[in-house]
């Protein structure tokens, strides 16, 4: 089996605050960064665990967020910044088996989830998919669910596993923090986060062998409906390529392939 994990920073045990911790040049960024990798780590030693032949590791928050120097030895990191193009991406993805996410929030507008947000926490009021609010998650889930890699395992807050197991019933969740406010939560230890971790991705991967996760795929065709908080974004957006404008703050994307348009 080889396992592409799909990675973020707000999801992550001991970051709860946007900005001070999440963007590079502010004072908590680089511990952010190690703790991200840290669970990394954990993860990676529960698929050493589970006999996974390869682990892919994928950083996936914006400035970037894993620390390379810490990363374990037996992940291989697809980074940079831009990343290659998504058909390029696609390549590497096909050679892969499962998905899994860790360090993962919940979309904006969760009331009361720790650093909910969906894309750019400073522009993007929300996502809907054919009239249904969606994600990063469901964008992950669904954009690989597309290329046959089902979902198994995610980690984060409490209300972003919420959000992958009404996506995906038979995923693996663990949390590592209780959100209590948008910038506020409850956290776990460092060792009780990983202790968490690497059980939970084992019992993933075990599970997944005995009854098998389906891909996530939602039938087409499909509209993707992108609402901002300021006009001046929207201006930008209405000005791609097959765009509509539905109203001041909001954008339409229309397509048959959901990997075309999930991430436009």
């Amino acid at each position: 089996m080889k396992v592409f994990v799909g990675t973020d920073l707000e999801g992550v045990a001991g970051v709860v605050t946007f900005y001070v911790q999440t963007t590079p040049g502010n004072p908590g960024y680089e511990q952010a960064r190690k703790l991200l990798t840290w669970e990394i780590n954990a993860a990676v030693e529960g698929l050493i665990e589970a006999d996974v032949e390869e682990v892919i590791v994928c950083d996936g928050h914006g400035p970037g967020g894993v620390n390379y120097e810490l990363l374990h030895p037996f992940a291989k990191l697809l980074h940079g910044r831009p990343l290659a193009p998504y058909p390029v991406r696609d390549e590497i993805l096909r050679e892969c088996d499962v998905c899994v996410m860790i360090g993962q929030h919940a979309m904006a507008g969760v009331p009361r989830a720790n650093m909910n947000h969906t894309q750019s926490s400073r522009a993007i009021d929300r996502y809907t998919l054919n009239g249904k609010p969606i994600g990063e998650i469901a964008q992950f889930a669904l954009y690989h669910g597309d290329l046959g890699l089902p979902l198994i395992f995610l980690s984060g807050d409490e209300e972003a596993c919420r959000e992958a197991e009404d996506l995906v019933p038979s995923i693996t969740t663990t949390a590592v923090k209780r959100s209590l406010s948008r910038n506020c939560a409850l956290s776990l230890s460092l060792d009780e986060s990983h202790r968490l971790i690497r059980a939970g991705i084992l019992t993933a991967v075990e599970r997944h062998r005995c009854h098998p996760v389906l891909p996530l795929v939602w039938p087409g065709p499909y509209t993707l409906e992108k609402r901002f908080f300021h006009t001046d974004d929207a201006d930008a957006a209405a000005a791609q390529r097959g765009a509509e404008r539905v109203d001041g703050q909001t954008v339409r994307f229309r397509g048959e392939s959901i990997r075309d348009i999930i991430y436009r």
